[in-house]
Formats: C-alpha cells, structure tokens, sequence
C-alpha cells in the first residue's frame, strides 16, 4: 500500500495525504521506535514531516523533538530527497527575531540544508504583512524553502498576502494549516476560508483531528493539547461514544473516520497526525481505504451530527 498524492495548493508540491507531526512526538518514543516509524513512513509513501523548533517566544518549551528527529531520520538511513521536511517561522517575537535566524537554527537541528516548505505561525495583534510576504520571499531565494504556509492567520490578513505577493511577483502562501476535524469545522468550512479553498487559492492543511486524543479515546490527555477555541472541551469527550459507535459501523476505527473525514473534504492536501507507535501510524494510513469505500458523501452524511462549533464563528483567525 503507497499513501495517494494531492497538491499542497497553486504551485505546491504533490504531497502526501497523511503526514506525520511533530508537536510532542518524537520526545514521546523510545528512539529506537522512532527510526522505525521514520522507516516505514517511508516505505507507507508518507514521509512527510511537520517538525518545528519550539523553544523561543512566549510559549518556549524546552523540546528536543526536532533534534531527535533529525537524529533518527539519519538512522532511518533515508535519503533528503526520500521525504519531505516542513518548518515553521514563528511571529512570536517577529521581527526582533527574524526569518534567517530562525531558519539557520531549525535547520541546523535538524541536521539539513533546506527545508521544502514552511508553515509562518498564528500571532496575536497587528501585523506587518508586507514585511512577512517580503522576509518569506528572501528566504526562499537563499533556498531555504520553496513553499509556505499560514497557521491560523485572520482572513484580512491571508488575503492580503495573496495580494501582495501577486503585485509584486512573490511566491504567494499555497496552504493554510488550521484545526480541522469531526467536531471542530468552522474555521476551514466557515464564510472566511471556505472561499479561498474552494477558488483554489489555497490548500487546506489540516491539524489537531483527534483533538489531542480525545477522539480516539484518550478522554483525559496527560500533556499540553491544542487551544480548545470556544470552550466545547467536555462536549468533544461527551462524542467520542458516537465516533466510536460510527467507527464499528462502518468496519474502521475513530481515528480512521477522523482522518477520512478530512480527506473527504477536496480542499485538503494532507492531514498531520501525532503518531508514537508504528501501530497507529498502520492504522491510521487504512483511512484512505475507508475513504474509498464509503465515499465522500456518504462519510459526511453520516457523520454531520458530530459538528460542534457550528456557534463559534471565528473571524477567519482563532
């Protein structure tokens, strides 16, 4: 079995539908276990990896997942152009700290010269879109990456980095990496983004499926999972039942309708999972099957009760 391609948006690379996160993973795993999980990434079609540098701004983490990564995918013996490698720039302390220096460092522990693509980072106040669009765009001509994305950004924002970059000749943002699941829909579906995917300005990303593992069971997650946006928390747990119900259903298990359900959506390239086991990552690739079988609208049919921020209506930004 080889994880089927779609394109990361206008002018992006062909990517894999399943991709392999790295928030709190690899420093989660034995390392032996990880080498082997990058190994069969690779064979599975799917080596593509979301591996961040965390440790700067306001929300520094101390973390050595990158390094651990670049450690085992040396290991895993796999060759730079065997997979694909996607970075973030975050605006944390943008501009003081600027694009270069958060590049060299990412690379550096990784253990690479470049990246494919990069993900700019959600902020909090104004921001100075110009200057991103043209500090991004300096970035790719030293060829540090050729492809980026935004995380969460406000629609007035993105569209005016579309138009900037157009005006001025730029490589534009081709994605947007958002919280996008069963439960959790409006931001990617909603009146702000849902336009931009469905023109083809733009791929969707999608992050944070299981929200944090509560959708496949871990109701009581012991670490730091993502932003719970509009206070729905014990209503997501208060689901699981019903996704589980559905899972058995349908033949799969909730983490496949999770991942399946995201695929059905055309304006999705790829979906990150947080797997530490090779066990789920075997799991979670068998979604592209239930896909297949079911079909798209009968897989949204089926689970559109499961919708629960249809009232939290974000303003294209979380």
């Amino acid at each position: 079995m080889s994880v089927p391609r779609r394109p990361l948006g206008p002018g992006g690379p062909e990517v894999p539908v399943l991709a392999l996160g790295s928030w709190n993973t690899w420093d989660r795993m034995d390392f032996d276990d990880a080498v082997s999980l990058v190994a069969r990434a690779a064979e599975l079609g799917c080596a593509f990896f979301d591996v961040a540098h965390y440790n700067m701004g306001p929300h520094a983490e101390n973390a050595r997942t990158d390094l651990i990564f670049g450690r085992a995918v040396r290991e895993a013996g796999l060759a730079r152009a065997d997979w694909r490698f996607c970075g973030k720039l975050w605006l944390w302390d943008y501009p003081a700290t600027g694009f270069t220096q958060q590049m060299e460092t990412s690379l550096e522990r990784v253990g690479v010269e470049s990246a494919d693509l990069v993900v700019v980072g959600d902020y909090v106040g104004d921001l100075d879109v110009e200057r991103v669009v043209t500090d991004v765009a300096e970035q790719i001509e030293a060829g540090r990456f050729t492809t980026w994305g935004v995380n969460n950004w406000r629609y007035e924002d993105l569209r005016a980095a579309l138009d900037v970059a157009r005006e001025r000749g730029l490589v534009p943002p081709s994605f947007a990496q958002l919280k996008y699941g069963l439960v959790r829909r409006s931001m990617a579906e909603g009146r702000y983004y849902a336009p931009l995917f469905e023109s083809g300005d733009l791929a969707l990303q999608a992050s944070d499926v299981f929200e944090g593992g509560i959708l496949v069971g871990n109701l009581r997650p012991n670490r730091k999972i993502g932003a719970d946006v509009g206070g729905i928390r014990e209503r997501v747990a208060d689901a699981y039942p019903r996704v589980r119900e559905l899972a058995e259903s349908l033949g799969a298990t909730p983490a496949q309708v999770g991942i399946a359900f995201c695929l059905a959506n055309p304006a999705t390239a790829n979906v990150l999972v947080g797997v530490s086991r090779q066990a789920q990552l075997e799991d979670n690739a068998g979604a592209v099957a239930l896909l297949d079988r079911v079909g798209a609208a009968a897989l949204r049919e089926a689970v559109a009760d499961l919708w629960l921020d249809r009232d939290v209506a974000p303003d294209g930004s979380w």
